[in-house]
């Protein structure tokens, strides 16, 4: 999931990064790190999004780092304090341990309770024979101070799935929902459910992907407002590039699923949408795809944003921007966020200027997207580098982000974008 980089953080390094902690562009829009990871016990890769609570405390998972037996670490969940002078103190809620006992390595993003615990899902770990484990559903709960982390379902791969790559998210009852990368009737992965009772979760397989139908999903479900859920598989379907695709539940608790569009690769559509979808007020789906598109400076296109718009029960997919590397940036892993103005914001992996990513804003104007690139960041020591995570706001026109390399240390940062 990630290249090797240096980790070695000389003490001249980490002068110069202290000076130039605070980036700006010619404009004056700014990056700030927040907390740079990888030093001593701290965790290292945070591709997922951070999430905030009531108080305004960031919260976040490590794929790697930590003090677990795991090669590298087995992650770690972290939460990042807001203090005086505009810095933040991290405190670690749990290094996980890996299998057999524990979860290990989450890629995904936590999720918060109504009582104020947390969840999440780990691509490895549990005690079951899957490479490095076949992963877990966990949950975080405070007290006195600490927090317990409880496993609520491991996969055992086969028809239960396996490796969840993706957040969770909760309906109106209390159940929580997400994908597995693998497993499953045909292999292919799964939608599941966990339904909580008086004797603990119980789990669901909702649906088994085949292979034209979607494969592979990496992320996570929205709902719609009448209990409809939608995702993405990055491949698959009837080119093999991937597909949106829609569970409709039925009375008697059966989902069919409906593919929205199958994607047929660059120049004209997108390959390999892993991003999380984000729908508007109008209910038009909107997503990034990792390759594909017109760009022709990557292999297999640098990526596009796409939208896709419902009518009379079809779905029209239309181009809102095609990647081109440089300097609008390339390969976006991450999904969308709207500012309060329905500006589009978001991320990509690689291209721009050092080719560590940028941050784009799309515009709509005249009935189609401006794209403009609002940050591009600059690596080891400076900022960070290569961004997987969604962007989150806080509500005051600040956004949040995570990369998976750069920073003081190199592993990554978790860093506040103000445009």
């Amino acid at each position: 999931m990630h290249r090797k980089r240096s980790s070695v953080a000389p003490s001249i390094a980490m002068a110069i990064f202290t000076v130039v902690l605070m980036l700006a562009t010619a404009d004056g829009q700014t990056v700030k790190v927040l907390h740079s990871f990888g030093a001593g016990s701290d965790g290292q890769f945070p591709f997922a999004a951070v999430i905030f609570d009531s108080s305004g405390k960031l919260y976040g998972t490590t794929y790697e780092g930590g003090t677990g037996p795991c090669h590298n670490g087995c992650g770690i969940a972290f939460e990042l304090t807001p203090g005086s002078k505009g810095k933040w103190t991290e405190n670690i809620l749990y290094n996980f341990q890996g299998r057999p006992s524990d979860a290990g390595k989450p890629s995904a993003s936590l999720i918060f309770d109504g009582s104020g615990n947390l969840y999440g899902t780990t691509r490895y770990g549990g005690p079951t024979s899957c490479t490095y484990a076949c992963g877990t559903v966990f949950e975080l709960s405070p007290g006195n101070g600490t927090w317990t982390e409880t496993i609520l379902h491991a996969f055992t791969g086969g028809s239960d799935g396996e490796n969840p790559f993706a957040e969770l998210i909760f309906d109106k009852t209390g159940n929580l929902y997400s994908t597995t990368n693998g497993g499953g009737t045909y292999g292919k992965g799964t939608v599941f459910e966990l339904s909580p009772s008086n004797n603990g979760w119980t789990k669901t397989v909702l649906y088994n992907f085949k292979g034209r139908d979607g494969n592979g999903p990496l992320a996570g479900l929205i709902f719609d407002q009448s209990g409809n859920l939608y995702g993405t598989t990055g491949r698959g379907g009837t080119k093999g590039h991937g597909v949106v695709f829609e569970l409709t539940p039925s009375s008697k608790g059966k989902w069919t699923e409906t593919v929205l569009h199958h994607f047929a690769g660059s120049p004209t559509d997108g390959i390999e949408p892993d991003a999380d979808l984000l729908m508007d007020t109008a209910g038009n789906l909107y997503s990034t795809t990792r390759y594909g598109g017109s760009g022709t400076a990557c292999k297999d296109g640098c990526g596009v944003v796409f939208e896709l718009s419902p009518s009379n029960g079809k779905w029209t997919e239309s181009f809102v921007y095609s990647f081109t590397g440089n300097p609008d940036g390339a390969t976006p892993f991450a999904g969308l966020t709207f500012d309060s103005t329905g500006n589009l914001y978001g991320t990509t992996d690689t291209g721009g200027p050092k080719n560590d990513g940028v941050i784009f804003k799309l515009t709509p104007a005249n009935g189609g997207w401006t794209e403009s690139v609002v940050y591009s960041f600059r690596g080891w020591p400076r900022d960070g580098a290569r961004s997987y995570a969604n962007l989150i706001s806080d509500g005051k026109g600040n956004f949040y982000g995570a990369t998976i390399f750069g920073g003081a240390n190199d592993p990554g940062t978790i860093f506040e974008f103000t445009p």
